[in-house]
């Protein structure tokens, strides 16, 4: 039975922040909101946790998750960031946006591309996730709350317990947050490569 914590959108209560940050780094899946769409999340280095997201969203090994960070600095110690990706993240962070960039060794590999070797980041600009990712110290490794059979993602908290109570181990109710995804940009090549167009705009990507 998952626990539910309805956090301010604007101003996360700390408590709940901490509990909340204590399950992940105890090895379990939470929900929660960003700045487009909630995400499903945990720990980097937890395998079992990851597992159980991959069974929940039934993806498959060519799945880029996404490491949500706290800060472009984040970023820089998980990918491979040269001048003129800098340039762009600095551009667009925090916002709507996921990069695929290549990961460094502190990613562990299991969550590469297995082609790749590349993995999805994003610095979210929503007050919730930015203090859960301050209290945790490192980025939450996530995916956007797409269930099998849907088309769009899960944009009310309240539905998300009734359909994942007994699959996570917490959703975090913090208001509605849309249902439109990031836009995804693949950085990894010489030539930025738009993936999916979302909430996120073209025009500080030149594309």
């Amino acid at each position: 039975m998952s626990q539910f914590f309805s956090i301010h959108a604007e101003n996360p209560q700390a408590r709940l922040i901490k509990q909340a940050v204590d399950i992940i780094r105890k090895g379990g899946v939470v929900v929660y909101p960003t700045d487009s769409c909630y995400a499903i999340g945990c720990k980097l280095d937890s395998k079992d946790a990851l597992e159980r997201i991959r069974r929940i969203r039934q993806l498959d090994d060519k799945h880029h998750f996404t490491l949500v960070c706290s800060d472009l600095s984040q970023i820089g110690t998980y990918a491979k960031v040269d001048n003129r990706v800098y340039r762009i993240l600095k551009a667009t962070t925090p916002g709507s946006y996921t990069f695929i960039l290549e990961a460094t060794k502190e990613v562990p590999r299991r969550v590469w591309h297995p082609k790749k070797s590349t993995i999805g980041l994003r610095v979210p600009d929503h007050p919730i996730a930015l203090a859960m990712l301050e209290e945790l110290g490192e980025p939450i490794l996530s995916s956007t709350l797409i269930l099998p059979g849907d088309d769009e993602a899960l944009t009310d908290a309240w539905e998300i317990r009734d359909r994942l109570e007994h699959e996570v181990d917490l959703v975090i109710e913090g208001g509605y947050c849309g249902m439109e995804p990031t836009t995804v940009v693949d950085l990894s090549g010489d030539t930025a490569e738009l993936m999916r167009a979302g909430k996120g705009s073209l025009a500080p990507l030149g594309l």
